[in-house]
């Protein structure tokens, strides 16, 4: 429920209590005296779906963009009409959705001011780089709760969709600065890590598990990114609290944006372009989701022709979004591909293996497969097989054999190496 007060222009009183009247609103009218052109301030409780219908219908007659309105927030109506009101509501509109005026504001509320945008988006990225360097979920996680990203995010959307330029390049400069200021300022905390040797020497940073992850990004990455759009964008419609939603999208921003960070300050450069195309594909699917989910829910510009150029906007933007979302994702897919050849390889040697071994009667014990030191796109490099023989059974000499299954299934040369152990039986 919301409580609307409204300014009356001179000479529209009679025509705005009108319209009030004709939708069963109860108001309270109270005289103007500032001396200015309005002449009185009325008073009205609304369900929160008649918001925007019922200030449009002010609109067209004579309530002018620059007239005083508020709207706050109420905890309880008593009244029968009210009811009366809130259930023909309730019928046409969904009750979940505010009024574009509310949208706009809360938009222009989630984005911090300058300074503190900086502040809090550096503190978020070091805190991100020490928890990838010391490969600790726990602490990543706790970057992503500081990080004022979401903000930006749906300010850049919301001001698509209801034709507010200012709005709209507010959010894209913040969204920008923010991914700008993420890498550089996880470059710089990295390198000042690695001359310091605040962490053990490391040659290779993707032996870490938590940089690993976001080298060689999946499918399932876009995922995650288009959900927390979605979620941003119904969460800010809805006016329930946006904060465990800008957990989620830094999810998808803050930990690729410090990766690419570290990879540049390791000097390897498959690790920033892979954390890289990450970062990006997150940002855009974002920005896709929040715009379609806001114009599917109907939100548009205040005035009728303005419409035109929101719709132009709108779909020129999401447009542009999915074609590039389509590009990057070719990198995706590159590596979907990949991991899962990857897996049927293992899987197919580790059947090869066993079938070879249990021929020999022997035991298989374990398979090791391992792979090349790229960071995306890895080959088998090495394949070890621990074969188990009882302590009274000679040794059966399997390298070969094991080595011929490797090549032919990786289609490489593979390097085999096998190692027995005695097994006694109760």
């Amino acid at each position: 429920m919301r409580l609307v007060q409204v300014t009356i222009p001179a000479g529209k009183r009679e025509t705005v209590l009108a319209v009030l009247d004709d939708e069963g609103i109860d108001y309270v009218v109270s005289d103007e005296t500032s001396g200015r052109e309005f002449t009185a301030l009325v008073s009205f409780p609304l369900p929160t779906p008649a918001v925007e219908p019922v200030l449009e219908d002010l609109r067209e007659v004579g309530i002018e963009e620059n007239a005083y309105t508020v709207i706050l927030d109420a905890n309880t109506v008593i009244s029968e009409q009210f009811e009366e009101l809130e259930a023909r509501y309730a019928e046409d509109h969904d009750e979940s959705r505010i009024a574009r005026e509310e949208l706009t504001s809360s938009a222009r509320d989630l984005s911090a001011t300058i300074p503190n945008y900086v502040t809090m988006t550096v503190i978020s990225s070091v805190i991100a780089t020490a928890g990838l360097l010391l490969n600790s979920p726990a602490v990543v996680v706790g970057s992503m709760v500081i990080a004022p990203l979401v903000g930006p995010a749906l300010s850049t959307s919301v001001g698509t969709v209801v034709d507010d330029s200012d709005l709209f390049r507010r959010g894209l400069k913040l969204q920008v600065l923010g991914v700008l200021l993420s890498v550089a300022s996880a470059a710089a905390f990295a390198a000042l890590i690695r001359t310091t040797h605040l962490v053990p020497p490391l040659t290779d940073v993707t032996t870490i598990q938590q940089v690993r992850e976001r080298v060689a990004p999946d499918f399932l990455s876009l995922v995650v990114a288009l959900g927390a759009g979605i979620a941003g964008a119904l969460s800010l419609s809805s006016g329930v609290s946006t904060a465990l939603v800008g957990v989620m999208i830094s999810v998808a921003l803050i930990p690729p944006a410090a990766t690419v960070g570290i990879g540049l300050a390791w000097g390897q450069p498959l690790v920033s372009i892979g954390s890289g195309v990450l970062t990006m594909v997150n940002i855009l699917s974002i920005n896709f989701a929040a715009l379609a989910v806001l114009w599917y829910q109907g939100y548009r510009p205040t005035r009728w022709f303005r419409l035109d150029e929101a719709r132009s906007a709108t779909l020129q933007r999401i447009g542009v979004l999915a074609l590039s979302i389509v590009v990057l994702s070719a990198f995706l897919g590159g590596v979907t591909v990949d991991s899962y050849e990857r897996a049927a390889t293992e899987e197919q040697i580790q059947e090869g293996a066993e079938r070879i071994v249990t021929s020999a009667g022997a035991t298989l014990v374990d398979v090791e497969v391992e792979q090349t030191s790229a960071p995306l796109f890895q080959e088998p490099a090495r394949v070890i097989v621990t074969v188990g023989v009882d302590t009274d059974q000679e040794r059966p000499d399997l390298v070969d054999d094991l080595d011929e299954m490797a090549d032919e299934v990786s289609g490489q040369n593979v390097a085999t190496e096998v190692r027995y152990v005695t097994i006694s039986r109760a």
